[in-house]
């Protein structure tokens, strides 16, 4: 007797539009299966952005506050993460660049036992690169002749170099027919430099993904359903989902929110990592009791510390350019990166206070009196300037140092407690020196977040973890082909499946993990699609 086939709305639903989502939604598409986006934010078109970050309701994601923007910042007791919401993810509010990271990522312990890491993504990071429209930065604007100089002062000039980032330069302003996918993407118009990239792009020239795989994946049919939150994640089979699953999501931009359900043969988690790990931790301890004991784990950052640098020179711009235009490797495991805000977005000013150094909240706020009162027209100058954007250039330093934290539920969501290593800090002292020299340079004062200076918080873009890889459920949630666990047709597919820290900013490598991860998912109709492929997005 032939058994009758269940019937499901989808094939897939993917939870979350950022790089892996995408990229899932995409590849899924191209091999004939139905899939559906399910996407907590936004969609939003160029004129919807903030013209600046004073826009606080474009810009901020607060729904408390009715606050539907494309950023969010997250305070944990060891650590601030800054991160994207909204169709497109983090491309949205990233600073476009995208490096390949070093041999060392590869070869870390946590993962290297896994696979032969640099040959089984080869392929997959020129294809990633292809599909965001990388390209070299073309113009080298003040705050990157800065750290030029920074790097020739240091006797590092070879060390210096344009980022390659994921934008449309083409003529400033000049809206063109698509130039990346032989006309199957939207038209693109030639980047201004405003240096409004992380505000959100209002001049069609950043490459967010909704201008590639996801313009492309709705082609192919793929519904993408924004403003929806997944709350649940049911087996049909109340067993290991062989017969598929129930996803329950609510409305997350209403006050009375409107629900609903669909039922899939598979799904991929794809909200980063404070939307899947935190949606994990809670299906764990309710409709998914066979997700790995490590849910929640191995958290990383890239070992960061943010620190602007405002010049007391009128006749300096630092705001024009694209987000993220030059590299600076200082050393084997360390790179400094200036990072720009269009003119006008002044309200990190808010939250700066001085630079210090010490361990203890008592040491940081006694040098923090000291700086005021030996500097006094120098932070008079900072807090009161005409324009801080304009005047301020933020710098970026990266190490490849490893230290983990976890994530584990908490009364308001998730809380962190140390795992291994030494603490997340942003009293770095490499980046202090570099940022001191950098000063010199540009004849500016060097601040940070009160969070850093007050709390000892670090600060952090690239949260990474949570869902990482292993042998078996007992080292990690997902295998090295980013199943899931305990599951069937289960994936993770967003920043908290990486198993080690980059080092480097780590969209392309989301990117290129997830494109490895769905190459291996067989197609369903092997005639149902054409694919888009790297021969097809020619890196301009």
């Amino acid at each position: 007797m032939k058994t009758e086939q269940p019937h499901y709305d989808f094939d897939y639903v993917v939870i979350g539009s950022g790089f892996g989502g995408s990229v899932s939604a995409l590849r899924l598409a191209e091999k004939g299966y139905r899939v559906l986006v399910l996407e907590k934010g936004q969609w939003k078109t160029p004129k919807d952005f903030a013209k600046n970050i004073w826009d606080l309701k474009r810009w901020m994601w607060l729904p408390a506050m009715r606050f539907f923007g494309i950023f969010k910042l997250t305070y944990f007791r060891h650590v601030a993460v800054l991160s994207g919401v909204g169709v497109g993810g983090g491309s949205l509010v990233y600073a476009n660049t995208l490096p390949v990271p070093k041999k060392k990522f590869y070869t870390a312990k946590s993962w290297a036992h896994l696979a032969d890491w640099e040959k089984e993504l080869a392929d997959f990071y020129p294809l990633a690169l292809r599909m965001l429209g990388a390209t070299p930065n073309p113009v080298l604007q003040t705050g990157d002749l800065a750290l030029k100089k920074l790097g020739e002062n240091l006797g590092l000039a070879d060390k210096f170099q344009p980022t390659n980032v994921a934008v449309y330069f083409g003529k400033a302003n000049e809206t063109v027919e698509d130039p990346y996918f032989d006309g199957k993407g939207p038209e693109r118009t030639g980047c201004n430099f405003c240096g409004g990239c992380m505000v959100g792009c209002r001049y069609n020239a950043k490459n967010t993904l909704d201008k590639n795989y996801l313009h492309l994946a709705q082609q192919l049919g793929v519904k993408i359903q924004a403003e929806s939150e997944v709350v649940n994640v049911v087996p049909l089979d109340e067993g290991e989902g062989e017969s598929g699953y129930r996803i329950d999501w609510q409305q997350s931009t209403r006050l009375f929110k409107k629900k609903g359900s669909v039922t899939s043969r598979g799904v991929i988690f794809s909200g980063g990592v404070l939307g899947t790990v935190k949606l994990l931790l809670k299906l764990k301890d309710k409709s998914l009791p066979f997700l790995s004991d490590r849910v929640g784990a191995n958290i990383r950052t890239n070992s960061e510390s943010l620190i602007s640098i405002t010049t007391l020179k009128r006749d300096k711009v630092l705001s024009k350019g694209v987000a993220i235009g030059s590299i600076l490797h200082t050393d084997e495991d360390s790179h400094l990166e200036p990072v720009r805000y269009n003119a006008g977005s002044g309200f990190w000013r808010l939250m700066g206070l001085p630079m210090v150094r010490g361990r203890t909240t008592i040491k940081r706020v006694g040098s923090m009196f000291y700086d005021f009162a030996r500097h006094p027209v120098k932070n008079i100058k900072v807090y009161f300037t005409d324009d801080w954007a304009k005047r301020t250039q933020i710098m970026l330093f990266m190490q490849t140092i490893d230290s983990t934290l976890r994530f584990t539920k908490g009364i308001f969501g998730m809380k962190s407690k140390m795992e291994d290593g030494d603490p997340p800090t942003s009293f770095i002292p490499e980046a202090f020196e570099l940022a001191d020299k950098y000063s010199e340079i540009i004849e500016g004062k060097p601040y940070v977040l009160a969070t850093e200076a007050a709390m000892g918080i670090p600060t952090t873009a690239h949260i990474l973890g949570g869902a990482v890889m292993g042998k078996n459920r007992g080292e990690g949630v997902i295998d090295s082909q980013n199943r899931v666990f305990g599951y069937r047709n289960m994936y993770v597919c967003d920043g908290s499946m990486i198993s080690a820290n980059p080092g480097v900013n780590p969209s392309l490598t989301i990117t290129a993990i997830s494109e490895r991860a769905m190459s291996k998912i067989p197609e369903k109709n092997p005639k149902a699609v054409a694919t888009f492929n790297s021969e097809e997005a020619p890196v301009l």
